[in-house]
């Protein structure tokens, strides 16, 4: 193996001193225009990168984050300026910070606004009224461990509702508070009901439409996934004609993630029947044709692989003029939340740096199944719920003031629970941490369908050239 030489060492300090020198300039800015300044996180420096490389979309704090130390070196006063144009909310249902770790929630919102006319149609979304949060996520970043998760909770999760019992009931899924409620908005209305159900603190907001998902999918020139088989999707209009590792961008990227109807091709050459849309699920698989029952939490886990193949394609991304494009289509279709400045972003962007998306360990809410009133509805199944949740959140979480229902449809609190080291399955990608303190009540195993990668499922890849 060769070293170094003079020039590439030269190189890299210069490339770090102009960090240095950005993040000053950041601070800078952020004094003169009268924000108060943020500090960086504290704690160990990101650790070493892995061999390779959050309406529903998912941006989470790292792809962000990745993205903007991607850009500085083309200029901060230049991203400063389209970071200024991006929409930002001010959620006050969000908790005060308790020490270096935090949580974003981020929403995927299904509004048809920034969509073409043809791109409502496909997606169904012709009108703009009546918006829901299909995708709940909740990104814990620790910036004292290094260490990212990501906890989905699926959208037919039974909650207690936070406004209007009357209209909504006093039980109903977690998407429908999005819509809102007097004097409460739909993202401050959704932290609100995650904190009082499962005592999550959330500290930041992102939400993302599907005009955001297309434009991001689009700028960044595609992400590459390796499908092992053929995939269709009737619904969410997802059409994959041949296997393999291929980029998948546009509206495509949108079917992919909003998925719920995903079907696969066992045998690689039956074409999809005509009519198909509406043939029985016994026909399609008599033709080879298979579908992917798990719905909700299959989707969870096709989303899951988007934003790794996201991050990965983030993190390698030197061409300027690209990420240009990035940062151009940002404000098309994204919030984020008002107490996110450009500078405390490139500080998060640059102490994980070195993490790849692999290591971002995801979870799905374990739930039960119960039919409710002839509907298929999803209960918070205990004590395996609270487990993950203590492993995740640690001294973070609170007593629930609103706990979420169980089988029975009554608000009790949680079982008590300590942190305990979770078990997972072959090919997981989650991870836990244990605890020497104390003995665990029960002992339990915190996976979800999300750390199971199904083989006809696509997953990140890199293109051979």
């Amino acid at each position: 193996m060769s070293t170094p030489s003079n020039g590439n060492s030269r190189s890299n300090r210069n490339r770090i001193a102009n960090e240095q020198r950005l993040a000053a300039l950041g601070e800078a800015i952020d004094q003169r225009s009268g924000r108060a300044s943020r500090p960086a996180p504290r704690g160990r420096r990101g650790g070493r990168g892995g061999s390779r490389g959050r309406r529903r979309v998912i941006i989470s704090l790292v792809v962000v984050g990745a993205l903007i130390f991607g850009v500085v070196g083309g200029g901060y006063l230049y991203a400063q300026w389209r970071f200024s144009n991006i929409t930002k909310i001010t959620n006050n249902a969000e908790q005060p910070l308790k020490g270096p770790a935090f949580n974003i929630m981020v929403l995927g919102q299904d509004s048809g606004i920034g969509l073409t006319a043809a791109q409502a149609a496909k997606t169904g979304r012709n009108s703009v009224s009546g918006a829901r949060s299909d995708v709940v996520k909740i990104v814990h970043v620790n910036p004292t461990t290094g260490t990212i998760s990501m906890i989905s909770i699926p959208r037919d999760t039974m909650v207690t509702m936070m406004a209007d019992q009357s209209v909504f009931g006093t039980y109903n899924r977690i998407n429908a508070a999005f819509n809102g409620a007097p004097g409460i908005s739909g993202p401050a209305l959704v932290a609100k009901t995650i904190t009082a159900n499962f005592g999550i603190p959330i500290n930041y907001t992102v939400v993302v439409s599907f005009a955001g998902m297309i434009n991001i999918a689009t700028a960044v020139g595609g992400v590459y996934l390796d499908f092992k088989y053929l995939a269709r999707d009737p619904y969410s209009q997802l059409n994959i004609t041949h296997t393999g590792c291929q980029l998948v961008t546009g509206f495509q990227a949108l079917a992919l993630v909003r998925s719920r109807h995903y079907y696969w091709q066992n045998s690689g050459h039956t074409p999809w029947p005509k009519g198909g849309n509406n043939w029985a699920l016994s026909t399609l698989n008599r033709t080879g044709w298979f579908y992917d029952g798990t719905s909700d939490f299959g989707r969870i886990e096709r989303q899951n692989a988007f934003l790794r193949a996201l991050v990965n394609r983030l993190k390698t991304e030197t061409n300027v003029l690209k990420l240009n494009s990035v940062l151009s289509a940002l404000p098309q279709g994204l919030t984020i939340d008002s107490k996110m400045t450009l500078n405390w972003l490139i500080s998060l962007g640059l102490r994980f740096k070195g993490v790849g998306a692999n290591s971002i360990a995801t979870y799905t809410l374990p739930t039960d199944s119960k039919v409710i009133n002839g509907a298929d509805m999803l209960v918070a199944q205990q004590p395996t719920t609270q487990q993950l949740l203590v492993n995740t959140f640690g001294n973070e979480l609170t007593a629930p003031t609103n706990p979420a229902p169980n089988a029975a449809l009554q608000s009790v609190q949680p079982p008590i629970v300590y942190a305990t080291t979770t078990t997972v399955p072959k090919h997981s990608t989650t991870s836990g941490k244990s605890s020497k303190h104390h003995k665990p009540v029960a002992t339990t195993t915190t996976t979800s369908p999300t750390a199971v990668q199904y083989y006809y499922n696509p997953s990140p890849c890199t293109p051979k050239y």
